[in-house]
């Protein structure tokens, strides 16, 4: 029975759609005490510190400090403003002054020398397609924490993220584009133990814990190009159209028309990125009966037609 999925783990595996990364900006620290930086938040980019060697402490607005020690992971999924320092109650120097410029693709170092025990750590910031983050994804917590335990249980991510911190890494041709799916493959690795972990915690994702919700959403996910409509939804999982409307705005953080039209959007972007189906065939293919009525809506959600997105993507 180990084998069987549940809607959870559907739910799970769909929080992850998002991560198709479209750049990474990746920094080697070399620090010794005392030191402290301090991290701008991010837009559309999450953020993964690795401890190679050493330790250090996290902070943010509001939180409880977070210690890290070697072999330790922390992930900022929505990549909140947080400092980095060798103790908690550091102030320390703005990261735009030591690593001015972090343009995705490109990589940097840090070295700041002191007296005390020196840390290693590997920093990224992992930027991904703003339109794609669904509001279940932007409703995670601020920082999700594997240790250096729960990292040895999966082998994949601990030998992926050893190979991304070696500072003799291989360079060469298409080395970019393997570091950018290095990372998006680690990234996916890490918050698959995470988002396990926040589906068993009473204060980890509530709409994890909500029969009806979570079936939507895996309804919605999986099987957006059925013809839809709130009151089939609703139907669908046993509840009244009231009730559905407001447990799922409650729940997710926006309307259930609205989390539809998103992941609509989200496959008929990828459809006229990565595939070569004709324009004319995504409309039915992303549940929508009228060329006109997707049309629309694409360039609402977008703000360009998708002849315009698929001619974007192929030029990029």
């Amino acid at each position: 029975m180990d084998n069987v999925r549940t809607d959870s783990d559907d739910l799970l595996s769909e929080l992850l759609q998002p991560l198709r990364l479209t750049g990474v900006f990746d920094s080697r620290w070399r620090v010794s005490a005392p030191w402290a930086i301090e991290g701008d938040a991010e837009q559309s980019c999450a953020v993964l510190h690795y401890l190679t060697e050493g330790g250090c402490w996290i902070t943010g607005e509001g939180q409880t400090p977070i210690e890290l020690r070697s072999g330790d992971l922390i992930v900022f999924p929505t990549g909140v403003a947080h400092r980095l320092a060798d103790r908690p109650d550091r102030q320390g120097l703005p990261l735009r002054a030591v690593l001015p410029e972090r343009q995705p693709g490109t990589s940097g170092e840090i070295r700041i020398e002191g007296d005390g025990p020196e840390s290693r750590l590997l920093c990224a910031g992992l930027h991904y397609d703003a339109s794609a983050a669904t509001e279940l994804y932007r409703a995670l917590p601020w920082a999700l924490v594997l240790y250096r335990s729960q990292v040895d249980r999966e082998p994949l991510l601990r030998d992926t993220l050893r190979l991304l911190a070696a500072p003799d890494r291989p360079v060469g041709p298409g080395d970019r584009l393997i570091t950018l799916r290095a990372f998006e493959m680690a990234l996916v690795l890490a918050l698959r133990p995470l988002l396990r972990k926040l589906a068993e915690t009473p204060d980890g994702l509530p709409v994890l814990r909500h029969p009806g919700i979570s079936r939507a959403l895996v309804m919605i996910a999986t099987r957006y190009a059925e013809p839809w409509t709130i009151e089939s939804l609703a139907k669908e999982v046993g509840m009244s159209r009231s009730a559905f409307t407001a447990a799922f705005r409650e729940l997710v953080g926006e309307a259930p028309a609205r989390h539809l039209t998103g992941r609509r959007m989200q496959e008929a972007a990828r459809l006229l990125s990565e595939t070569s189906l004709p324009q004319s065939a995504v409309p039915e293919r992303v549940g929508y009966q009228s060329a006109v009525g997707f049309h629309l809506a694409f360039r609402k959600w977008f703000g360009k037609t998708p002849g315009e997105y698929r001619s974007g993507a192929a030029a990029a």
